[in-house]
């Protein structure tokens, strides 16, 4: 079970500053969609190039050309790319082939998706390497959380890792880990706090405790 931290709300210089903070106890950095509508693929390749023993994740959303967003994501230095669950079919294998090709990952945001177990069985013989319940922004609003979804998914996934993201918190963290996805996702819950080393140095000893206990 990984930690990835999400940056959505900063700037080129402001993400580097902010993983600095945190970089010994994340695993994955996420360059969050509004970062990328901003700086570009930049982005990447400057915190890539900052951070080079960090994975680093590009929040694309792909929904169309996905071969050749990935292949450009890929030469800015991202390690996994997302694409969403709804776009489709032959979207998600192109971007699964042009991934294999580079040596990267895709990661599929099941984020509006009607029939998560139908959609997640297709998505894991497609080859992707992670499927995400994501919890929106904007539902978040409403209260919803993905834990049901994601219990749907492990049930019928051969392959494919799951990850887990949306409002997240330190508090909420133990019922997240309960639930056995392989990435955490977390931004507001570490981006919006004072101190935010302390912080995710604590979501990192909650993840690796129940690591040890399987």
């Amino acid at each position: 079970m990984k930690l990835q931290l999400a940056l959505d709300l900063v700037d080129i210089p402001g993400a580097i500053e902010l993983v600095k903070e945190v970089e010994e106890h994340v695993d994955v950095v996420e360059i969050g969609t509004p970062v990328v509508i901003n700086e570009g693929l930049r982005a990447v390749k400057e915190v890539k190039a900052a951070f080079p023993n960090l994975t680093v994740l590009a929040d694309l959303k792909i929904m169309d050309a996905a071969g050749y967003e990935v292949s450009q994501a890929s030469a800015a230095g991202a390690d996994i790319v997302t694409i969403l669950g709804v776009a489709e079919d032959e979207s998600i294998k192109g971007a699964v082939e042009e991934a294999k090709k580079q040596g990267k990952q895709i990661l599929v945001d099941m984020i509006s998706v009607k029939d998560i177990a139908a959609r997640a069985k297709q998505l894991d013989e497609f080859g992707v390497d992670y499927i995400c319940v994501h919890t929106g922004y904007d539902l978040q609003a409403v209260g919803k959380n993905s834990f049901e979804d994601l219990a749907t998914i492990k049930s019928v996934v051969k392959n494919a890792k799951t990850a887990v993201a949306g409002g997240i918190k330190l508090e909420t963290l133990p019922e997240v880990i309960d639930q056995k996805p392989d990435l955490v996702i977390v931004g507001g819950g570490i981006t919006g706090k004072e101190d935010k080393k302390s912080v995710a140095a604590k979501m990192q000893e909650l993840i690796q405790e129940a690591v040890v206990q399987g």
